[in-house]
């Protein structure tokens, strides 16, 4: 995937060079929403970039608390929305990420790392689901923007 992404980046540097630096900051920003929306679908259907199902969550008592129980949520139901899946770019680069606390709780995901789920909690392990990643449809979709945003100038 790296060796696509560099090609890509090789292809793309020359034609790049060519626009002026408002085409390039509205061709990133576009790219960006795309590239934003097709992570977006990716974290609704629970999905690794290689297309592997995200790693379940580890069983949890859910009756053996006082007061309602809880239902199964999909995971990162709320990191997905545009409040917290960011997208900057400009005329140098585009960047699609999170922010703040949320930030945190997606790079234990995305890392595997270790974390205390709640306060005051034991500090376990997370299995590692990559939140954010390129696709061979991402790359494509790149070079798609890209190509027609050259044709339309």
């Amino acid at each position: 995937m790296t060796n696509r992404l560099e090609t890509l980046e090789d292809w793309a540097a020359e034609l790049l060079g060519q626009l002026g630096p408002a085409s390039r900051n509205k061709l990133a920003r576009s790219v960006g929403q795309a590239l934003r929306r097709s992570q977006q679908q990716r974290i609704i259907a629970q999905q690794n970039p290689d297309g592997s199902k995200y790693a379940p969550r580890k069983q949890r008592d859910l009756r053996g608390k006082q007061g309602r129980v809880k239902r199964k949520v999909k995971m990162f139901q709320k990191l997905r929305t545009a409040n917290f899946l960011k997208v900057q770019g400009d005329e140098h680069a585009i960047r699609v990420g999170f922010i703040g606390k949320i930030a945190r709780i997606a790079r234990v995901h995305q890392d595997g790392l270790n974390d205390r789920a709640e306060r005051g909690s034991p500090e376990t392990r997370y299995q590692q689901r990559e939140v954010l990643g390129f696709t061979g449809d991402d790359l494509n979709l790149i070079r798609d923007y890209l190509h027609s945003h050259l044709i339309s100038r």
